[in-house]
């Protein structure tokens, strides 16, 4: 059986920009011509569901670098006047999302549907309530958005209202149409992108010894909470908990593919050095996070990559 790769790409804001730059200069490696080419399936999650589905539109990286470098100021625009409308984050979010949202048509399309695109794309969301009409089966659930061709296709929905509803991070930015970001199950989408790969329905279902997937990471802050018994509460544990969960489910599924895929999966999740945290809406680290890619040691990703996916 042919080999189906899978390229799985990380949430975290602003910090795409690294992964955009990282892209970028494996595209340009000596002995990795059409890598990317060769994908079957990109997953990504919020800032990574927007480069997934950019890519899958046919971006280069060069061009979404430039877009995280030359918009991220006006998507992460935190005015006074928005700030004393929400009272300051307490009764709304941080962002509105109305630049962020032309920036994605501009980009995507407006009439360009999931099934226009010309890959296969996974994007994680969550749905805050399924609208079920049996009240008893009224909930909120995850939900993947994807292109493939099984019955359960996304393929009519618009790819820019796909990319606002996997970025919609809560806090960050308003929930859009009842969704908000994927980030708060599946920062790391891999193990969504592996598990939907494995749909017994798809016309050509790949074997998983046949799976190869290389998962990028946008970059990880060293933190830690002090203290061995915290006795805290909603107000204590509010600051860091978006942090810590997201983090944490980025962890498992790594841990995960590593123990399914074995050296068939290989992933990038490049560390900020010792007390250097970045925020992913901050905008006066874009310098910053672009040179922190540029100087990335890309030595064992590029063997991975010849040598399991070329």
């Amino acid at each position: 059986m042919p080999k189906y790769r899978i390229l799985c790409l990380d949430g975290g804001g602003l910090r795409g920009l690294v992964t955009a730059v990282v892209l970028q200069r494996l595209n340009a490696a000596a002995g990795l011509a059409g890598w990317l080419d060769k994908v079957d399936l990109i997953a990504g999650t919020s800032t990574g569901g927007i480069l997934a589905l950019a890519i899958a539109k046919g971006l280069p990286p060069e061009a979404i670098r430039t877009l995280y470098e030359t918009k991220g100021k006006k998507i992460f625009d935190d005015s006074w006047l928005d700030n004393l409308v929400d009272l300051g984050q307490v009764m709304g979010a941080e962002y509105d999302n109305r630049n962020l949202e032309k920036e994605l048509k501009k980009v995507l399309g407006v009439g360009t549907t999931l099934g226009d695109l010309p890959r296969r794309v996974l994007i994680p969301t969550f749905d805050l309530d399924n609208e079920a009409d049996d009240a008893a089966a009224r909930s909120w659930k995850p939900k993947v958005f994807h292109n493939l061709p099984t019955p359960d296709s996304d393929a009519a929905v618009p790819a820019y209202k796909a990319a606002l509803y996997t970025s919609a991070a809560p806090t960050y930015f308003p929930s859009v149409d009842g969704f908000v970001d994927g980030g708060v199950y599946a920062n790391n989408p891999s193990m969504c992108a592996l598990a939907q790969a494995q749909d017994s329905r798809l016309p050509q279902c790949p074997r998983l010894a046949d799976i190869v997937l290389l998962s990028l990471g946008t970059g990880t802050s060293l933190v830690h909470v002090k203290g061995k018994e915290l006795d805290w509460g909603f107000a204590q544990w509010a600051k860091p908990l978006i942090g810590l969960m997201m983090d944490g489910v980025m962890g498992i599924a790594d841990f995960q593919c590593r123990q399914l895929l074995g050296a068939r999966y290989h992933r990038l999740a490049p560390t900020f050095p010792a007390g250097t945290t970045v925020p992913l809406d901050d905008v006066k680290r874009l310098p910053y996070l672009a040179q922190f890619a540029e100087d990335l040691h890309l030595a064992a990703t590029t063997t991975w990559i010849q040598q399991n996916w070329l």
